[in-house]
């Protein structure tokens, strides 16, 4: 996000600096930090001393996966999806198995019926990412009491990436899926971190918080896994789970103005690119499969408009025609950012011939 950092975050890493605290990082405060988040903004009290600092939310999720499946084990993931998931599966001899997302009336929606097939057919652990990246869909408490009946009666475990919840926007409310009263939640495992919300991804501090049936294999991380975390990390994230939500719920603000303005702007120049409002996170999914720009029109806009947008192929088949869109950032920018998209549009046109593309 192009966004100054949250003052409590400096004044926390200034003073570690000014004390010559440079050292090694332990846990520390952090998951009493978050356990106090949590209870505040969801109504989830997480056992801190069940927590276990991992370097990133990737790699928390690795070493959960490694400890609780076997190499061949199926591991299924919504599509489309994070990229880094795909890869980090294949690198530790699981299979992904993906589960397409379902279109809805109001953006897309998690395929219930599609998933129980999927979880059906053999699946060991299920890698949920909820607020979802890219389409930035919130799943409700019903639709994850629905998941964790799914994976009740197959048998499936239950990972979660829960890094971007603090971003989730007014009129959606995120539910931690360990909260929930139902055996899978409590044999499920949540992989939470500042490094989104509050823009720290590069100070490297994440936990993975177990529900009650799960606190065996967290507590098997390596502790070589948890010394990858950075001290400055796990002070900053304490800093901003414990007094960073004024300066979050400024930031939402103004990425809330954003992803309306941008719904706006492209129906005024784009037309024929769909757009859903994100529920949580500053990322926009968008549809360019009414331009007939083929499957990867992040390279049209770049060629023809200058402008920078992720390619929706590397989110998996689902992705083919879509492109993401980072709104975090000045208004103007975003502006501009549609503008050199409406250019590359004028210039290309619909339906073009391939030499144009």
């Amino acid at each position: 996000m192009d966004t100054p950092l949250a003052e409590p975050i400096s004044s926390a890493l200034i003073a570690a600096v000014g004390r010559g605290d440079t050292g090694y990082a332990l846990a520390g405060r952090l998951p009493e930090a978050f356990a106090g988040f949590a209870a505040r903004h969801y109504g989830w009290n997480p056992e801190p001393s069940a927590a276990r600092l991992v370097p990133d939310v990737m790699s928390g999720i690795v070493e959960i996966l490694r400890i609780i499946s076997e190499p061949g084990d199926r591991v299924v993931v919504n599509t489309p999806g994070y990229p880094p998931f795909f890869y980090w599966i294949e690198r530790i001899g699981r299979q992904v198995v993906p589960s397409p997302l379902a279109a809805g009336p109001d953006g897309p929606r998690l395929d219930l019926d599609r998933l129980e097939r999927d979880f059906a057919a053999g699946a060991r652990a299920y890698l949920l990412c909820n607020p979802h990246n890219p389409t930035g869909l919130v799943l409700t408490r019903e639709e994850l009491a629905q998941v964790a009946a799914l994976a009740d009666r197959h048998d499936v475990r239950v990972v979660v990436d829960e890094i971007l919840a603090p971003l989730t926007y007014p009129g959606h409310r995120h539910v931690p899926f360990p909260s929930l009263d139902s055996p899978a939640a409590a044999r499920s495992v949540a992989l939470v971190s500042a490094s989104k919300a509050w823009n720290i991804a590069g100070l490297k501090a994440a936990l993975a918080v177990p529900g009650p049936d799960a606190r065996a294999e967290v507590a098997a991380i390596h502790e070589e896994v948890s010394e990858g975390a950075g001290l400055f990390g796990v002070l900053a994230s304490e800093a901003a789970f414990t007094h960073g939500r004024p300066w979050l719920q400024e930031v939402i603000a103004g990425l809330d103005e954003n992803r309306r303005s941008l719904a706006a702007q492209l129906a005024d120049r784009l037309p024929g690119i769909a757009y859903h409002l994100p529920q949580a996170g500053y990322v926009a999914w968008l549809d360019c499969r009414a331009l007939g720009w083929g499957a990867d029109p992040a390279q049209i806009f770049l060629r023809h408009g200058r402008v920078g947008l992720s390619s929706g192929t590397r989110f998996g088949p689902p992705g083919q025609g879509f492109v993401r869109l980072n709104f975090a950032t000045a208004p103007d920018r975003l502006t501009e950012a549609v503008h050199r998209m409406a250019i590359a549009r004028d210039r290309v046109g619909d339906h073009p011939r391939s030499r144009d593309l």
